[in-house]
């Protein structure tokens, strides 16, 4: 539950920050354009708030991504058991090198008959 939560914190955080980017502009256009002649929305203004929230949004997405990977290190995400854990345990152990040969008698082969060694 836990961990379902950080990833869509760390999702939503995502998406704000792509848009905290897009919104920028590096010559200081950005929200100011608009022909508005109050301050309100001034470049300096506007680029200061936009710079700190990429900050926040940067340092946040840092902090949930590091939260999920000590969370899946302790065991947590993931404890329910997924299919493909399930067919990894499942896979047989490769077997010894020779195992899958046919096995040989174990009864000893006949001895052969001793060779006549008489002269003829």
């Amino acid at each position: 539950m836990a961990t379902t939560l950080l990833i869509v914190l760390l999702v939503i955080a995502c998406i704000a920050l792509a848009l905290f980017i897009l919104i920028q502009n590096p010559k200081g256009g950005g929200l100011a354009t608009g022909g508005a002649s109050s301050n309100m929305f001034g470049v300096q203004r506007t680029g200061d708030v936009l710079e700190k929230g990429t900050w926040v949004l940067l340092a946040l997405i840092v902090v949930f991504s590091l939260a999920i990977t000590a969370m899946s290190k302790n065991g947590t995400v993931g404890a329910t058991g997924s299919k493909i854990d399930d067919h990894i345990n499942k896979t047989a152990a490769p077997s010894p090198i020779g195992s899958g040969l046919p096995t040989k008698s174990t009864t000893p082969a006949a001895t052969p008959a001793p060779a006549d060694t008489t002269k003829k």
